[in-house]
């Protein structure tokens, strides 16, 4: 049978409680450095610089969709050959040939995968971009900036090359 501790155990146990708060608080710290806050996955922006210009960027978009219309055209996205395709027209439906796109391909919640695809082909309002052979399986997201006359907005899709044919906004 076991002695009693008299009441010697509690100072033992208050200084390992505060070391673990320590540890713990350590823990966070690295866990905190070694992932750090990403580019957002809206307008392509760091998220302080969209969060203090939000307004302004749903102006922007409003005052684009007036105007213009842009559509995702790809038939696939495909892991060994990525190509984007998006066609833009006015509001009458004609076709833009000379609107600006810029895309950043990029992985959700990591920049280290990031394309960035700024010179597409251009034929009849569909701007074809290649992104050739993607070097990671699964969800992308594709993220563009498109200027047309004097209105821009920024188009967000999300894709997968294991579901080749889906994609959502």
């Amino acid at each position: 049978m076991s002695k009693p501790s008299n009441g010697k155990i509690w100072p033992y146990a208050i200084v390992i409680s505060i070391l673990m708060i320590v540890a713990a608080s350590v823990a966070t710290v690295m866990v905190a450095l070694e992932h750090p806050v990403e580019m957002s996955d809206s307008n392509m922006q760091e998220y302080h610089h969209y969060d203090k210009f939000a307004n302004e960027f749903i102006a922007a978009r409003i005052a684009f969709n007036k105007n213009y219309t842009i559509t995702y055209e790809s038939e696939k996205f495909d892991l060994d050959n990525a190509e984007i395709i998006y066609k833009v027209t006015d509001s009458s439906g004609a076709i833009i040939d000379n609107a600006k796109i810029d895309i950043v391909l990029t992985r959700p919640d990591n920049v280290n995968s990031d394309i960035v695809l700024n010179a597409p082909a251009v034929m009849n309002g569909l701007y074809t971009f290649n992104a050739g052979k993607l070097p990671l399986v699964g969800r992308w997201n594709i993220m563009a900036h498109v200027i047309a006359g004097e209105n821009e907005r920024y188009f967000n899709l999300k894709v997968d090359t294991r579901q080749t044919k889906a994609f959502e906004f």
